[in-house]
């Protein structure tokens, strides 16, 4: 089982990070209303892929790998789990404009976008990148025993 839950957690992830460039390629394109709902459906995935990151990993904390007690006492992990939560946070912004544009588009009215707007979205993916980069050292570090706060 354990091993089930390491596969679902990286697939999770490997989801996310797609689903972050397809959003940052998105934004690279002429904005209409087709490249309106890609951007939605790729968030969308990010959404999912997401909550299954957090589940599967907390199921592993938790239930099939070295146990919480492990893991609450790695600084690794705990700067992971800072990351996460910092790289959700950086997500609202995108998912609220994204959501703004749909709906003017459900209305038949093309969205004016600026292009401050565009660059602030890109740097934001960017971020969110680097952001899942970083946590990804942070694993490989913990999975090599650094960290340890015993």
């Amino acid at each position: 089982m354990s091993s089930l839950f390491a596969f679902l957690h990286f697939i999770a992830a490997f989801a996310l990070v797609g689903a972050l460039s397809a959003q940052l390629a998105l934004l690279g394109q002429e904005i209409s209303a087709g490249v309106i709902r890609r951007l939605r459906v790729a968030d969308a995935v990010y959404g999912v892929s997401a909550t299954l990151v957090a589940a599967a990993g907390l199921l592993r904390v938790f239930y099939f790998e070295k146990g919480a007690a492990y893991y609450f006492f790695n600084a690794a992990f705990l700067a992971k789990l800072a990351l996460f939560v910092l790289v959700g946070v950086l997500s609202i912004y995108p998912t609220l404009k994204f959501s703004s544009w749909h709906r003017a588009v459900k209305a038949g009215a093309a969205p004016r976008i600026e292009a401050q707007t565009l660059g602030s979205l890109r740097t934001t993916l960017r971020l969110e990148l680097a952001g899942v980069a970083l946590l990804v050292l942070c694993a490989s570090l913990m999975a090599h025993g650094v960290g340890s706060l015993h």
